[in-house]
C-alpha cells in the first residue's frame, strides 16, 4: 500500500488532531527505523494506520470483539484498548492490507506483549514518544530511545503500569507480559 493511499484511507476516520498524531507516529517510527533497522515503509504505514479504529462506536467495537473471535477478556478492560486489535483486523477488511508485520504492530501498540517483533516495539514506542506527547517521564524514555530500543520500551511499559496502578485501573495481561519479557532482555536474562 502506498503511503498516500494509507493517509487517504485513515484521515476520514480520525479527528484532525488524531490524524496529526498518526503522522507524527509515522515520522517517529521512521526515525527509530533509521536507528535500529527494519523496513521504513512498514514502519511508516503502521504509524499512519495504528489508530484506524480509534473512534469507532463502542457498541460496534464490542460486537467486533465477539465477531472477530478476539479474546473476550478485552471486554473486561478499558475500551481504550479495543481499537488496536480491532484496527489490525479492519485495516485488512476495509483497506486490503494483508501484511502480518504491520497488522501485529497495530494490534499491540496499546498493550505491548511478550516477544514483540522489532516493528511492534518501534510502533509501540513511537506512539508513546511522538513529539506531540507531554507527560511525566516521557523525556527519560525519549533519551533512552536514542540508544536502546528495548530499554526505552521497558521504560514506557513500566511508566504505563505505574500510571494505571495510580489510577486504580486494571492492567491488561499482555502489558505485564511485555514488562516481564523486556525486563529479562535488559537484565541479561537475570530476573
Amino acid at each position: 500500500m502506498e503511503i498516500s493511499k494509507a493517509k487517504e484511507l485513515v484521515e476520514p476516520h480520525l479527528t484532525e488532531a488524531r490524524f496529526d498524531h498518526s503522522l507524527r507516529v509515522a515520522e517517529t517510527a521512521c526515525y527509530l527505523t533509521d536507528l535500529y533497522g527494519g523496513s521504513k515503509e512498514k514502519a511508516e504505514l503502521a504509524g499512519i494506520l495504528h489508530d484506524y479504529a480509534k473512534y469507532r462506536p463502542l457498541e460496534e467495537m464490542e460486537q467486533q470483539i465477539k465477531a472477530f473471535n478476539l479474546p473476550n477478556d478485552l471486554l473486561d478492560f478499558h475500551s481504550e484498548l479495543w481499537h488496536a486489535p480491532i484496527g489490525a483486523i479492519l485495516v485488512e477488511e476495509e483497506c486490503g492490507l494483508k501484511d502480518e508485520d504491520i497488522k501485529g504492530a497495530i494490534k499491540y501498540h496499546t498493550t505491548g506483549r511478550a516477544n514483540m517483533t522489532k516493528l511492534e516495539k518501534i510502533i509501540f514506542l513511537a506512539d508513546y514518544i511522538e513529539p506531540g506527547r507531554s507527560f511525566p517521564g516521557i523525556e527519560e524514555v525519549r533519551e533512552s530511545a536514542k540508544t536502546n530500543l528495548e530499554h526505552a520500551c521497558w521504560l514506557a511499559v513500566r511508566n504505563t503500569i505505574q500510571y494505571l496502578i495510580r489510577k486504580n485501573a486494571k492492567i491488561y495481561p499482555d502489558t505485564f507480559h511485555a514488562y516481564n519479557d523486556l525486563s529479562s532482555h535488559i537484565n541479561g536474562g537475570n530476573e
